[in-house]
């Protein structure tokens, strides 16, 4: 049963689809230490994780070269890729929907809390949201479990039988998982059915409309 009182929701690729500003972000980035990339499709992989770990794990590049690439990429994004974004159509009618319901929703994204704030307050969706959590611009608490732990510790979160998260990666399952908490994966952002199951999700919903009927079948 996923009737939750707590619901956290991840960002990219959850309540918005970043794809175009992300990837132009991160072409531009890379550009500047040598690394031509023509097709940006390729970057998708990098929308979720952190990303000093895909740098190092795709790109095989070193600590001096990860952060000389995310000060580059963080220099496109706040003033042109942060807003190349796109909400996900019937994510607000969801979101009032849940809050009418009396969930209490949460935000647990691996961006920097102080983009994730901006892009909440860009496309009006903060209202429906008690806390907007996030990593540091330092990249300390950027992995999904510790913005988890960092959610369910900021808001007093005892009841974890009474919390789920929701994303569409399997860090955000795996991140769930290590807090003791319940999950559902969506399909609808840039992971696959089998990356969600492999990770342990405990529910898949494929579109919105199967999301809310997951998150509100008891309440019916």
């Amino acid at each position: 049963m996923m009737n939750k009182k707590y619901i956290l929701f991840d960002l990219d690729g959850t309540i918005t689809d970043p794809e175009e500003g992300i990837t132009k972000s991160l072409q531009y980035a890379l550009s500047h230490i040598g690394i031509k990339v023509e097709d940006r499709s390729i970057l998708k992989r990098h929308i979720g994780p952190p990303l000093a770990g895909g740098l190092r794990e795709f790109f095989g590049l070193d600590d001096i070269q990860i952060e000389e690439v995310i000060g580059y990429y963080r220099e496109y994004f706040v003033d042109k890729g942060i807003f190349m974004n796109i909400k996900y159509e019937g994510i607000e009618e969801l979101l009032e929907s849940l809050v009418k319901a009396g969930k209490i929703l949460i935000v647990a994204t691996s961006k920097p809390e102080i983009f994730a704030e901006r892009i909440f307050k860009h496309f009006n969706l903060e209202q429906y949201f008690t806390d907007i959590c996030g990593s540091n611009l330092d990249e300390t608490r950027s992995k999904k479990g510790e913005v988890i732990a960092y959610a369910l510790e900021e808001n007093g979160i005892k009841e974890k039988d009474q919390v789920v998260m929701i994303g569409d990666r399997l860090h955000d399952i795996l991140g769930a998982k290590e807090n003791g908490i319940a999950s559902i994966g969506v399909l609808y952002g840039f992971g696959s059915r089998d990356e969600l199951l492999e990770a342990g999700a405990d529910k898949i919903a494929a579109d919105l409309n199967e999301l809310k009927d997951i998150l509100l079948e008891c309440d019916r």
